[in-house]
């Protein structure tokens, strides 16, 4: 097919063919033309999205399924799926769903996560061959629990020694391997951060000293804002624990800050929604202007769920030979981020989704 539009990021309005799935800008004989105007942007990604988690826990692969579909009509073409508790091969190999890079399971120890969810570790110095075995069988990532609720002290602390964290990341990256943690409280934070990690989810405890050394050493943030809203409720629902409680509260009631200091000190910050358990599935228009509130300009947000997303975990966006993922608009979103929300037009895989 062909297209002529504006294209994002270079913002030059250019002839754009598909052929055999994949983008060219060389003419391709008898292509029948798509669209003539408008905006052509590279398919969303969400960087922390659980297609196979829902809202009562690990998910069929059917519910998976049914999860990728919705997170794909809202735009989403590329999913780091940051944790998984099922095989989502499955889902791979369906032409018609998003890419999922897939990081597969949580790493945690007993009773310090979400029941269900992730791989419980024995003792801690098993963390190590842990990552080395999830590192060999995912996409390059591996998923970390950095903090949860200990009930012994009645508030979010560390699972792992600083040396063991260490040992671990080193592992991983020795396979090849990027590591990312859960971690909402502050004591978790400088282990991670010395450790070598390449990025930190939530991160809601992190402070303008931390978040300096995280710009020194160009490990990124993807903050799920939409899931942050959650925190009160949370709170809420954690009356035994009044010490956890307020802690929740207090991190609700600082992430905002924290972002927009993240953001002034150079930390690379990319859009995640966290779809999975407690937010729905194809939410990540809401993150990407949760992030422009934050204090991202509109191009900068959507960057961040989109070309600048896609060169961090290594996808390309609308060159030559790419994969032709992309989606098209009548306005342009980043005057109005709205837009993002009614695509003209999805293409993936080199294929007419809509």
């Amino acid at each position: 097919m062909h297209l002529r539009g504006v294209v994002l990021p270079s913002d030059e309005e250019r002839d754009v063919w598909i052929s055999d799935g994949r983008l060219t800008f060389e003419p391709v004989a008898d292509a029948p033309t798509l669209v003539s105007g408008g905006f052509l942007v590279p398919g969303l990604v969400d960087a922390h999205c659980h297609p196979a988690i829902g809202v009562h826990g690990p998910a069929t692969v059917d519910e998976a399924i049914a999860n990728a579909l919705v997170d794909r009509d809202a735009g989403t073409l590329l999913i780091r799926d940051c944790g998984q508790p099922i095989d989502t091969r499955p889902l791979q190999e369906r032409a018609d769903l998003p890419r999922i890079i897939r990081a597969g399971k949580h790493l945690a120890l007993p009773k310090r996560y979400i029941p269900g969810l992730g791989l419980e570790l024995d003792s801690p110095d098993d963390l190590p061959s842990a990552v080395a075995a999830q590192a060999a069988d995912g996409d390059g990532w591996v998923k970390l629990v950095g903090d949860w609720i200990d009930r012994s002290a009645g508030d979010l602390a560390p699972l792992w020694p600083d040396d063991v964290l260490a040992e671990a990341v080193k592992v991983a990256h020795e396979a090849g391997a990027r590591v990312t943690a859960h971690v909402f409280g502050e004591d978790a934070l400088p282990g991670l951060l010395a450790a070598g990690i390449d990025c930190l989810e939530h991160g809601t405890g992190l402070t303008p000293d931390l978040l300096a050394e995280m710009a020194r050493r160009g490990t990124a943030l993807v903050p799920t804002l939409i899931n942050i809203e959650n925190f009160p409720g949370i709170a809420d629902k954690a009356g035994k624990y009044p010490v956890y409680a307020a802690h929740m509260r207090a991190l609700h009631a600082g992430v905002g800050d924290m972002v927009a200091a993240a953001l002034s000190a150079g930390v690379p910050v990319y859009a995640g929604s966290d779809a999975g358990g407690m937010v729905k599935h194809g939410r990540l228009v809401d993150e990407i202007e949760a992030l422009w509130r934050a204090g991202m300009s509109s191009t900068e947000a959507l960057a961040a769920a989109s070309w600048a997303a896609r060169e961090w975990l290594g996808h390309p966006s609308l060159t030559e030979g790419a994969p032709a993922d992309l989606l098209v608009y009548d306005r342009d979103p980043r005057e109005d981020l709205s837009v993002l929300r009614h695509p003209r037009h999805i293409v993936l895989r080199g294929a007419l989704i809509r």
